[in-house]
C-alpha cells in the first residue's frame, strides 16, 4: 500500500529515495518511516532560521559545512528553498567522489540554486567561490573535529545561526585519556574520565561544553537540545546558535579555566582564538 500522504505536500519523491527515506516502491517501511520523522522534526527547528533571514532580508545563503551525501542540503532545498525565488545553498565537503554525486544529483533534480564544492577548511574559509558572508551554516553528524571545521568557517563567516548536530567527539576524549596520570596527581576532578567508559562519555559531553562556551564567548546566543528521542540515535544533541553581537562576558573566562583545571590545555588553540 502507496503512504506517500504522509510525505509533505511538494516534495521530491524521486529525493526521498534517493536518501533511503522511501523505499524504491515509493512507500514507506518501519525505518523510513522513522527517518522521516527525524528530517521533519530537524526541519522544525531550522524552518524558523530561514524565515527570519528572508523576512530580513528576501535572500538566503546556507552553507552546509561537512556535508558528506548533502542530505541536509537537499532536504532544506526541497522543503524550503524552492518554493522561493531567491537562495541558495552550499555543501562543502573533502570527499570529491561526494560532491560529484550531489551535483549529479541536484542536476537530476532541477535543483539550480544548490553549489557543491570540494574544499578543506581553510580553503573553504578564503575560496572566491563562496560568499564573504552567510545567514545559515549548518553541520549534520559532522565527525570529530569536523564539527569544530563548521564553528570556525561559521565564525569567519560571520554567520546569523549555527545549527550544529555533532558526532563522534574524540579528540577531548583522547587527550583526557593522554593525561590521566597528570591529571590523577592535580585534581580529584580526573575521577570523572578515571574509567574508559567514562573517559569516552565525559570526552563527548565536555567537547560540546566546551564549543558552547566559544561560540557565547563569540556573541552567539546558544540553546542545545535533543532532535529526537534517544531511543532513535545517540548521535542526537542538537546546538543552535544565534548571533547577537554582545559576547557572555565570562564564557572565554570559564572555557580557559576549565582547559587549565582538566589539564586539556594543548587544545586551546581549537576552542580560543
Amino acid at each position: 500500500m502507496n503512504q506517500t500522504h504522509e510525505i509533505k505536500p511538494g516534495q521530491s519523491v524521486e529525493l526521498l529515495k534517493e536518501l533511503h527515506i522511501l523505499t524504491r516502491d515509493g512507500n514507506l517501511n518501519q525505518d523510513s518511516r522513522r527517518k522521516l520523522k527525524q528530517v521533519y522534526h530537524l526541519f522544525h527547528f531550522i524552518e524558523p532560521l530561514l524565515d527570519e533571514v528572508l523576512a530580513a532580508k528576501q535572500n538566503i545563503t546556507l552553507a552546509d559545512h561537512g556535508a558528506g551525501k548533502s542530505y541536509l542540503g537537499f532536504i532544506i532545498y526541497d522543503l524550503f528553498l524552492k518554493a522561493h525565488e531567491a537562495g541558495h545553498i552550499y555543501g562543502i565537503e573533502t570527499r570529491e567522489e561526494l560532491v560529484s554525486k550531489s551535483q549529479q544529483l541536484a542536476a537530476r533534480l532541477g535543483f539550480a540554486r544548490m553549489s557543491f564544492l570540494n574544499l578543506s577548511v581553510e580553503e573553504s574559509i578564503h575560496s572566491p567561490l563562496l560568499p564573504e558572508q552567510f545567514d545559515i551554516v549548518t553541520a549534520l553528524h559532522a565527525c570529530n573535529t569536523a564539527t569544530d571545521d563548521a564553528i570556525k568557517f561559521a565564525l569567519h563567516k560571520q554567520a546569523k545561526f549555527i545549527v550544529l548536530i555533532p558526532c563522534c567527539q574524540a579528540e577531548v576524549a583522547a587527550m583526557l585519556n593522554k593525561n590521566k596520570n597528570q591529571s590523577f596527581g592535580k585534581t580529584p576532578l580526573s575521577e570523572i574520565w578515571r574509567h574508559p567508559i567514562h573517559t569516552r562519555e565525559f570526552g563527548s559531553h565536555l567537547t560540546n561544553v566546551l564549543r558552547c562556551l566559544q561560540l557565547e564567548a563569540h556573541g552567539y546566543q546558544v540553546s542545545v537540545t535533543e532532535l529526537v528521542g534517544w531511543e532513535h540515535s545517540m548521535k542526537n544533541e542538537l546546538i543552535i546558535a544565534s548571533h547577537k553581537g554582545i559576547p557572555r562576558k565570562n564564557a572565554q573566562e570559564r572555557l580557559e579555566q576549565i582547559l587549565q583545571k582538566l589539564n586539556l590545555e594543548e587544545l586551546r588553540d581549537r576552542f580560543i582564538y
